[in-house]
């Protein structure tokens, strides 16, 4: 891929690409902002990277830069995090009603512009909590990508605001092809559509933007694929992204050794990723499953370990999960499930082989460590007393 660029320009390219993946909207005014220039400088090496690898298209303007990446299908575990069902849908919304309210509009008028095209696409709105939060959710996540600038003001439903919108990054924003849809379905078909080099394209594309693939969960031409082509991904992706992969009989997992592609960190320091992985333990060990080597994890199981925990270790815990056990068992499965490392199949939970790799190891037990010596103090001397005296 790189055999005609310089050692510095090749590992510029692999920085670009690698910035990209993880923000396929590049915004000069925006996180790792100062790299669009860098992007613009090496355009066509990159474009043709993530179209020879991905099937992925690369728009690259002086400004900003933005990555066409494939929608991810009917799996939601990699959403936004915060954002509900309904919040998506009003980002839909908003960005069909930006299309004709020109570059600047008081919030006020925005927000009811938007409640008047959710009534006609047959939505019903009630003007709760619930419902304010989702639309002031999907305000700030366009505030976030920069289609949005709060010029007098902050988004807030309760407010008021003086609202600047970026057009030129409104019309890059979605990357499904709309105008060929029929329906909501359709066009999360179409969008999820692998490139032009189809099996590779779709398998390649798995591995670049999720933690763990695992075999049984591909179609059995990719699975074989997969399997033929392990040695080669691996080298690949190294070179091209900067990923270390883990290949098992299960399946190949990918990581990112300076955690810079992920949004989504595990282990982590919070009240839900430090149970969820103390809780491993437990939870693996039942015999797994013949058939795809994953483990059935009841619910109920894991409210009792979690429990457990809770009682242990009082104060190590977030108390808005303490006081909810039913949250916190919920949240623990969705981050085991956003991970790849369980799924919800047929009313039960499955967690992955690959869940071993976590199993967290204790640095020392307290009851088995054996007390120290102590050795009494004895006058310190040295070379020179001797030769003093």
């Amino acid at each position: 891929m790189f055999d005609d660029l310089s050692e510095i320009d090749a590992a510029n390219v692999v920085r670009c690409a690698r910035t990209l993946l993880r923000r396929p909207l590049l915004r000069a005014d925006g996180p790792d902002g100062e790299l669009v220039a860098l992007v613009h400088r090496h355009r066509a090496a990159l474009q043709d990277l993530f179209a020879r690898l991905l099937g992925y298209r690369l728009v690259v303007e002086r400004r900003f830069a933005r990555l066409y990446k494939a929608g991810p299908g009917p799996d939601d575990s990699r959403g936004v995090l915060g954002m509900s069902p309904r919040g998506y849908a009003y980002v839909a919304l908003t960005a069909a009603v930006l299309t004709g309210i020109g570059r600047q509009t008081l919030l006020s008028r925005l927000v009811a512009d938007i409640r008047a095209a959710a009534v006609e696409a047959g939505l019903t709105v009630v003007d709760d909590v619930a419902d304010r939060r989702a639309l002031t959710a999907a305000l700030r996540h366009l505030v976030s990508l920069g289609v949005l600038h709060e010029t007098e003001g902050t988004v807030d439903v309760h407010t008021e605001a003086l609202i600047t919108i970026d057009t030129d990054l409104l019309g890059q924003l979605f990357t499904g092809p709309v105008a060929e849809a029929s329906s909501p379905e359709r066009l999360v078909e179409l969008a999820a559509r692998p490139g032009p080099r189809g099996v590779e394209h779709a398998v390649r594309r798995k591995l670049v933007e999720n933690p763990v693939v695992l075999y049984a969960d591909l179609p059995a031409e990719q699975a074989e694929w997969l399997r033929r082509n392990q040695r080669k991904e691996s080298a690949l992706l190294e070179t091209c992204f900067g990923l270390h992969t883990e290949c098992r009989v299960e399946g190949v997992l990918a990581a990112d050794p300076e955690d810079y592609l992920t949004d989504l960190y595990f282990p982590g320091t919070s009240t839900v990723a430090r149970i969820a992985l103390l809780a491993l333990p437990e939870l693996l060990e039942s015999d797994p499953r013949p058939s795809d080597g994953r483990h059935v994890v009841m619910p109920a199981q894991l409210r009792e370990v979690c429990s457990r925990l809770v009682e242990d270790y009082p104060t190590a815990w977030s108390k808005q999960f303490t006081d909810d056990l039913d949250r916190l068992v919920a949240e623990v499965l969705e981050l085991l499930r956003r991970m790849g490392l369980a799924v919800h199949s047929e009313g039960e939970w499955l967690l992955g082989a690959a869940a071993h790799r976590w199993l967290p190891s204790p640095d020392g037990d307290p009851e088995r460590e054996v007390e120290p010596v102590v050795v009494p103090d004895v006058p310190s001397w040295s070379l020179f007393d001797e030769e003093t005296a």
